[in-house]
């Protein structure tokens, strides 16, 4: 069953994954021209780019357990995951800065003053090298090892993401916890033995 999984997997083209995955970020700027976003569109929408974000990475952290526990192999898929969750982030990041703040010295004021921008920002830019070392020509010049040592801190990313998203939300909603115990999970899960 795993293997025929896999097969199936590998049959799928890495840019079916980046169109599809692309498909919601111009959806939902759309929804938040026309109003379907709620009475505060910009922050509906600033908050969807960033729930996609979290989504993307968490699914990507989820790709090794899985194969792990299953046998399923989707590691294909891991780039693709990747590179859209910080395509996501951009997105949200940018609605913060030119649709929401829109004074570049009060965007700073923002990050230095207030904790969880500052969080948010600092796994912004974790996430950065590894999105500008994802190709394979960057795994040969920097050789597997070095890569892999680098791409480490995509868990302390996703780790000050999943606080960022905790910290945000006014008094403490189940929605940041369920993505915090997610991540939990799958930091765990790694620690399971792969299957043979």
């Amino acid at each position: 069953m795993s293997q025929r999984l896999t097969a199936q997997a590998r049959k799928v083209p890495e840019w079916c994954v980046y169109i599809v995955g692309a498909l919601p970020a111009p959806w939902l700027f759309w929804q938040a021209l026309t109003g379907a976003l709620g009475v505060e569109p910009i922050e509906a929408l600033e908050h969807e780019y960033g729930r996609l974000a979290l989504q993307l990475l968490l699914a990507g952290l989820a790709v090794t357990p899985l194969w792990r526990l299953t046998g399923v192999n989707l590691v294909k898929f891991r780039r693709p995951l990747g590179l859209l969750a910080f395509f996501y982030l951009c997105l949200h990041f940018l609605v913060w800065l030119l649709l929401d703040v829109q004074i570049l010295s009060q965007a700073w004021a923002d990050i230095v003053k207030r904790p969880f921008i500052t969080i948010g920002m600092a796994g912004f830019l974790l996430l950065v090298p590894l999105a500008v070392t994802s190709t394979r020509k960057a795994i040969r010049r920097m050789g597997p090892k070095a890569w892999g040592r680098l791409h480490r801190l995509v868990y302390v990313a996703v780790g000050l993401g999943v606080l960022h998203f905790v910290m945000g939300r006014k008094g403490l909603q189940y929605e940041p916890l369920v993505y915090a115990g997610i991540l939990v999970v799958l930091l765990g899960l790694r620690l399971v033995p792969r299957r043979r």
